[in-house]
């Protein structure tokens, strides 16, 4: 038999753990503890005891500014696959995903993870990236001055002998946008490529 300071040890180890997916008045307990033979009713367990359990989200009082880095990473995603269209998504999809999608997260973090969650929660993302053969795919902004803080963007490049390539970059307000940093290279083809949003 589990004895008492045992059991609740591990009701607390497991709601602590599982972030409170498991409470400790959870029925997955009812059913451990009828397998050892240990079930009482909820009534006769609880006869005098008046426990109250609350899960409180912390991040509502505590912003590590990681909620709003996850929101930048889910959006470039998405404003790239918008700037990618039916045509050019399908077929550079794995290589984004594998090669550039992590360079631009990891520009993201370099450039905003050192801002304090007040500042991060005044930028927003740009949502409409621009089409036929212009670079835009996405800007970070700040929503009270809408100054660009950085500009992600692609360019394709035609290379003798070789075909056309999709030249990923971003720029920085650091630098008034001049410097280029390079996110990564995907190869297209020979053939000319479509346009974006296509």
């Amino acid at each position: 038999m589990m004895k008492s300071w045992w059991k609740k040890s591990l009701m607390i180890a497991v709601a602590v753990l599982t972030l409170g997916a498991i409470s400790p008045n959870h029925t997955i307990w009812e059913t451990l503890l009828e397998d050892k033979g240990l079930t009482k009713s909820h009534a006769s367990a609880n006869e005098n005891k008046d426990y109250m359990y609350e899960w409180v989200d912390l991040s509502e009082y505590y912003d590590t500014g990681q909620n709003a880095l996850d929101y930048f990473y889910q959006s470039s995603e998405e404003q790239a696959h918008v700037k990618f269209g039916s045509k050019i998504g399908p077929v550079i999809q794995n290589q984004f995903q594998a090669v550039v999608l992590p360079n631009i997260q990891q520009a993201i973090d370099m450039h905003l993870g050192n801002l304090g969650p007040e500042r991060l929660n005044k930028l927003a993302i740009s949502e409409k990236p621009a089409g036929d053969y212009s670079e835009k795919i996405f800007h970070i902004y700040d929503t009270e001055t809408k100054k660009d803080e950085i500009r992600f963007h692609v360019r394709t490049e035609k290379k003798p002998q070789e075909g056309y390539f999709f030249n990923f970059h971003y720029h920085v307000a650091a630098d008034h946008f001049q410097q280029h940093y390079e996110l990564g290279d995907i190869y297209w083809s020979k053939d000319t490529p479509p346009k974006w949003l296509s």
